[in-house]
């Protein structure tokens, strides 16, 4: 991912949370917060919730590779935080790609 980093420090998800602007699709929930960098920055949160640590890893792979594939398509200058939601689990990484790109298009994230 070359214009993006990730985000790692649990202050910084809080400040993409605190905006409160979100939109969620079936698998996936997206918070999205502008930044004043030229780069986006990207963080994943998977909930014990979802399943044991090889799903949970395995989801957070899905996602960063499916954004990873249309990171061309998002606009710079924001930071991301995408929740993934129980009803990830099993899907394919095509089904977990069109729903990261759903959601940035309902935030207004890409370029197109």
């Amino acid at each position: 991912m070359e214009n993006t980093e990730s985000l790692k420090k649990r202050t910084d998800f809080k400040k993409v949370y605190d905006n409160k602007k979100s939109y969620a699709n079936k698998y996936l929930v997206m918070y999205v917060k502008k930044n004043d960098l030229n780069i986006n920055r990207l963080g994943i949160s998977v909930s014990k919730k979802v399943g044991n640590s090889v799903v949970r890893h395995r989801v957070k792979r899905l996602i960063k590779e499916g954004y990873r594939l249309q990171e061309d398509r998002f606009k710079y200058g924001y930071d991301i935080v995408v929740i993934a939601r129980n009803s990830v689990v099993g899907k394919s990484a095509q089904e977990v790609e069109k729903a990261v790109v759903h959601l940035g298009s309902l935030h207004h994230l890409l370029i197109d």
